[in-house]
């Protein structure tokens, strides 16, 4: 989980990994968008779990954000409009932050445990906002590099497929290139051992 002490981030297997099992933690940044819906469909079809981190600028009650409940997936926060949290004071990151948590609760009625700072990037501050929020910060350990792969989405499978470790949280994007290459991501994924999980909801 989170050692404050130590400065220690929701990243690895260090943090949650099973040993028993082969897991990997697949998660989606940058919703919820107009693919939400047949990335849902790709993951249920392989009856797969995963995080969705959302910025509120994005969160329209038209979305299926109930169904990503529904369907066992987790709800994290990503900020209001996904700018560099570094940038900013304390005092503009605590309502950047606690605004994002705010508008994620209040649509979905659930608390939310979990946040990823927009480009992995956080200082001091962001840590004592989070502390005081009770909200644990989520990293990741393999990028699919998804934003940069639109017109050669198999670069995506082969980028995972060749960093993914026993444990690696895996970042990927709600994107249209994404969702073209999630069926074969997760089939390759399965075929050489590893399975999915998601982290609990209470610490």
């Amino acid at each position: 989980m989170y050692d404050w002490e130590n400065k220690e981030i929701w990243t690895n297997k260090r943090d949650w990994y099973d040993r028993s099992s082969k897991s990997l933690i697949l998660t989606f940044d940058d919703g919820p968008s107009s693919v939400l819906v047949p990335i849902l469909d790709i993951l249920k079809k392989h009856e797969v779990k995963a995080m969705f981190f959302w910025q509120s600028r994005l969160l329209h009650k038209s979305r299926p954000w109930k169904r990503v409940l529904d369907d066992g997936h987790i709800i994290g926060g990503h900020s209001l409009r996904h700018r560099d949290l570094t940038r900013l004071s304390y005092k503009e990151q605590l309502h950047d932050i606690k605004s994002n948590k705010w508008h994620i609760e209040q649509l979905t009625g659930q608390q939310m445990k979990y946040f990823r700072p927009p480009y992995g990037q956080f200082n001091e501050d962001t840590l004592e906002v989070l502390k005081e929020l009770d909200v644990t910060p989520f990293l990741w350990e393999v990028a699919g590099l998804d934003w940069e792969h639109k017109e050669n989405p198999v670069h995506i499978v082969h980028n995972i497929l060749n960093h993914a470790e026993d444990g690696s949280v895996i970042l990927l994007h709600e994107l249209k290139q994404t969702v073209k290459i999630l069926d074969e991501l997760i089939t390759e994924l399965k075929a050489v051992g590893y399975s999915f999980t998601v982290p609990p909801l209470k610490l």
